[in-house]
C-alpha cells in the first residue's frame, strides 16, 4: 500500500510562499510515482491517474499579496510528501515528533549550540576574496566584490557535519544504538563517523563501489574505517547506496537510526537536514552586517541534491532582493546525457520517498547521473529546491566538468584555498555572473567543502585529451 502522509511543523518556506493568492490548475503532464516495492528499490514508474496540482504563476509574483492559504504539513507546493510503506509511518512520525520537540528544547539546542562551537569549529569566517575580485573587474577598475563562506574550515572539512553532530545527537536521544548512512563523495559518511565516535554510537555506512573506486573518495573510505564506521559497498552508486542504507534500517527499526545526508527523502528527513544546515545562512547575515552592513546581493551554491544550497539560501529566502543563483553539474554538456542536471533536463516524478524533479527516462526508469565532483553525482533534487525552482525565488544554472576544473585552479592560484570540486561549479558561475553585476556588489559563494581529496582527481584531469 503506499502512504502519502505528510505531517511537518509549519516552517519558513511554506509559511512564505503558501500565504499567497495564487492559481491552480490540475497537472497534465506525464508524472512518473513509485509503489510502496519501488520506493526502497529506487525505481519509479508511470501512473497515469495521479493529478496533483501546479503553479499557474511563479510564487515569488506574489510575495506582497496577503492573502492566507492553509500550509499543507510535508509539503512544498506540489513536491514533497511522504511516499513510503505503512510499516515506515510510524518511525519517521516518530522522528517527526523528536524534531519538532528538539527544537523548542532549551537543553538540546544548547548542547548543539556547544557542539558546532567547540567541536565543529563554528563559526566559519566569511572570507573576502581580495585578489578572485580583482580578476573579475573590468577595464575600468570596477567589478562585485567576491566572499567565500569558508564551509571548508569545519570539522572533516565541509559542511555535513552541521546536519550529522545534530542529528547523532537525536538518535541517542530516541534510545537508536547505531546510525545507518549512504554517502555519495564520502564527506557525509566521514562526518557521520565522526559524530558517531564522540557520541559513542555504531556506525554503518553504505557507498557504491563505482565511488569508492574513484581517487577522491578513497581517502574517505580510509577515514570513516578509523573512525569506527563499517563500509559496506554496494553495487553502483550513490543512489543505489541510498537504497540500500534504507533496507537496512528498515530491517532494524527499533534499534537503528537513518541518517539522511541532504535535503530528499520522506518528511521529515528534508526539513531536519535544512534545519540544521540554515547555521550557514545565519551566520552569513550576521557577518554581512558586521562586514558592511547590509545583506549580500547575490548568494550562490552548488546544487547536487541540494542541502548546502538551502543551508546558505533559507536565511534569505524572504529578502527578495537577496538573489538565490544555485549551480548544477552539466558534466560533459547538457547535451551528452553524461551529467547531473537535474533542474535543467529532469521531469517531475517521485523518488527515494518523495515527490522532486527526477532524471528519468520516458519509462520512468532513473538515469545514470555524472560530475567530475562526486557529491553531485545524484539524479533527483530534494523537494523544497524543487519548489524554489517553480516558483521562481531561486535561479538556477550550470557548469561543466571543464568549468569546474579551471575554477578549481583558479582559486588554488589566486586565493590559496582548495575548494572541493562539488564548490567549484558554484564558483565557476562567477565567469558568467560578473560581467553583469554592478560596481561593488556583494556576492556569496558557499565554500562547501576542501578540495584535498581532489586534488588527484583534477591532475589527472589535466592529463587527459581535452
Amino acid at each position: 500500500m503506499l502512504g502519502a502522509h505528510s505531517h511537518i511543523a509549519c516552517n519558513n518556506i511554506q509559511t512564505l510562499f503558501l500565504q499567497r493568492k495564487i492559481s491552480i490548475r490540475p497537472f497534465t503532464s506525464k508524472t512518473r510515482i513509485c509503489t510502496a516495492a519501488s520506493v526502497i528499490s529506487g525505481s519509479s514508474v508511470t501512473h497515469k491517474t495521479w493529478s496533483p496540482l501546479s503553479m499557474e504563476k511563479p510564487l515569488s509574483k506574489a510575495l506582497l499579496e496577503t492573502d492566507v492559504w492553509k500550509v499543507i504539513p510535508g509539503k512544498f507546493g506540489r513536491f514533497g510528501g511522504k511516499y513510503v510503506p505503512e510499516t515506515l509511518i510510524t518511525s519517521l512520525k516518530q522522528l517527526e515528533n523528536e524534531f519538532n520537540f528538539v527544537l523548542q528544547d532549551t537543553a538540546f539546542q544548547e548542547e548543539l549550540s556547544t557542539a558546532l562551537r567547540e567541536y565543529v569549529g563554528r563559526e566559519t569566517p566569511l572570507y573576502f576574496a581580495e585578489r578572485l575580485t580583482n580578476h573579475y573587474k573590468d577595464e575600468n577598475g570596477e567589478g562585485p566584490e567576491i566572499y567565500l563562506k569558508r564551509e571548508d574550515l569545519n570539522h572533516m572539512g565541509a559542511h555535513k557535519i552541521n546536519n550529522a553532530i545534530a542529528q547523532v545527537m537525536i538518535a541517542k536521544r530516541m534510545g537508536r544504538k547505531s546510525v545507518v548512512a549512504a554517502t555519495g563523495a564520502g564527506q557525509h559518511g566521514v562526518a557521520t563517523a565522526a559524530a558517531c565516535a564522540k557520541l559513542g554510537l555504531e556506525c554503518t555506512v553504505y557507498m557504491g563501489t563505482d565511488d569508492t573506486e574513484k581517487q577522491s573518495s578513497k581517502s574517505n573510505v580510509l577515514l570513516m574505517n578509523l573512525l569506527g564506521a563499517q563500509v559496506k559497498g554496494v553495487n553502483g552508486s550513490f543512489k543505489d547506496a541510498s537504497s540500500e542504507a534504507i533496507r537496512g534500517w528498515v530491517g532494524d527499526l527499533e534499534r537503528s537510526y537513518y541518517l539522511c545526508g541532504t535535503v530528499v527523502g520522506p518528511h521529515p528527513c528534508p526539513s531536519m537536514v535544512r534545519e540544521f544546515q540554515s547555521v550557514i545562512g545565519k551566520e552569513t547575515r550576521r557577518q554581512a552586517m558586521e562586514k558592511w552592513g547590509g545583506k549580500p546581493e547575490v548568494l550562490i551554491a552548488c546544487v547536487g541534491s541540494g542541502s548546502n544550497a538551502l543551508g546558505l539560501f533559507n536565511e534569505f529566502i524572504k529578502d527578495e532582493e537577496v538573489r538565490l543563483i544555485g549551480v548544477e553539474a552539466a558534466g560533459f554538456g547538457l547535451d551528452s546525457g553524461r551529467h547531473s542536471a537535474t533542474l535543467s533536463r529532469g521531469e517531475v516524478g517521485v523518488y527515494h520517498r518523495a515527490m522532486t524533479y527526477l532524471l528519468q527516462d520516458e519509462e520512468g526508469q532513473i538515469l545514470g547521473a555524472h560530475s567530475i565532483g562526486v557529491g553531485l553525482e545524484y539524479p533527483g533534487v530534494g523537494p523544497e529546491i524543487s519548489f524554489l525552482k517553480d516558483s521562481g525565488r531561486a535561479e538556477f544554472y550550470t557548469a561543466t566538468d571543464h568549468e569546474a576544473v579551471d575554477a578549481y585552479k583558479r582559486l588554488c592560484r589566486l586565493e590559496g584555498i582548495f575548494p572541493a570540486l562539488e564548490a567549484s561549479h558554484a564558483l565557476a558561475f562567477l565567469d558568467k555572473l560578473c560581467p553583469t553585476l554592478p560596481n561593488g556588489a556583494k556576492v556569496v559563494v558557499n565554500c562547501s567543502g576542501h578540495g584535498y581529496k581532489d586534488a588527484a582527481t583534477v591532475f589527472n584531469y589535466q592529463q587527459q585529451p581535452q
